[in-house]
């Protein structure tokens, strides 16, 4: 039992798991359109493509969310009108995008010397370092992406399944494209912190893509991801506590065990669910097979 509560002594492990538990539900629930969408390699690039952002405000003395959040919208926006533009593959929009910001990050840190010591914290997050008040900002940052989610949730839900449908009835598919880019680009800005610029992907697609396995019903899925998150943030920070590793990397390592448990035992579309699937088909058709054979020697 002191497993469970020891930690629960420290304030900063108190503050820690609280912005775990919020970080996990809202990459679980934007995840789920991340996973459904294929914008996982946007993701990645949003990811990345913020870390001017976050050096900048690192250098100012500032909250590195202002510097991620203006990197994170510029290239939101950028990829969505570059691809709109069909002068440029959405493919190549992004990867120009992603390259070019990473790049000045990079050229900005190589001009602070001093600076590569905190360099650690920001690719790889300090969540046992978060304040009071990085919580809250969080909490409310979650609050309105979700609030946003749950207002557009059918919009986004049909622009996501079928774009022609959606613009017969009059829907803004751009627009809510865009939207989608944007509460992206929030989520793992406001992830930042928990699992550094490296890792932040990683809690936005694992526990969807579990949760995915689990469920083909969209609300279900998105309530499996959010669960999923959760755990993995929590049994991530506890085992982190106990090992003394990385806390970041552990709440990510948490959340790819779970995903491979959902991928060997998920009901339907597990390995141990299509080899007894198979299994089964093999069967019948030997029972058919068998049976044919019978009639035809009967037959004679």
């Amino acid at each position: 039992m002191s497993w469970l509560t020891e930690p629960l002594q420290y304030g900063f492990m108190q503050r820690a798991l609280l912005e775990v538990l919020i970080i996990g539900a809202l990459c679980g629930l934007v995840g789920c359109f991340v996973v459904l969408r294929g914008l996982a390699f946007i993701g990645d690039a949003l990811a990345h493509a913020v870390f001017p952002g976050v050096v900048l405000s690192y250098l100012a003395g500032q909250s590195i969310l202002i510097g991620a959040f203006g990197f994170g919208t510029l290239t939101a926006l950028g990829i969505g009108v570059l691809a709109r533009s069909r002068r440029v593959s959405e493919d190549s929009a992004i990867g120009v995008i992603f390259a070019a910001f990473f790049a000045l990050g990079v050229v900005i840190l190589s001009r602070q010397g001093g600076f590569r010591r905190d360099l650690g914290s920001l690719l790889f997050g300090n969540i046992l370092g978060v304040s009071s008040q990085d919580v809250l900002v969080t909490a409310v940052i979650a609050a309105v992406v979700a609030a946003v989610m749950v207002l557009v949730l059918k919009e986004l839900t049909l622009a996501a399944f079928d774009p022609v449908m959606a613009r017969t009835l009059g829907y803004p598919v751009f627009a809510l494209d865009l939207l989608l880019l944007l509460l992206v680009a929030a989520t793992i800005v406001v992830s930042l912190q928990t699992v550094g610029n490296i890792l932040v992907l990683a809690l936005v697609v694992t526990p969807p893509a579990a949760a995915r396995l689990l469920t083909d019903r969209l609300l279900r899925m998105i309530g499996l991801s959010v669960l999923l998150a959760a755990v993995s943030g929590v049994g991530g920070l506890y085992v982190s506590y106990h090992a003394g590793t990385a806390a970041g990397a552990t709440i990510v390592l948490t959340a790819t065990g779970l995903f491979l448990v959902s991928l060997v035992f998920a009901p339907n579309h597990g390995l141990v669910a299509g080899w007894l699937h198979r299994r089964r088909g093999m069967h019948h058709a030997h029972h058919y097979h068998a049976a044919g054979e019978e009639h035809h020697l009967h037959g004679r």
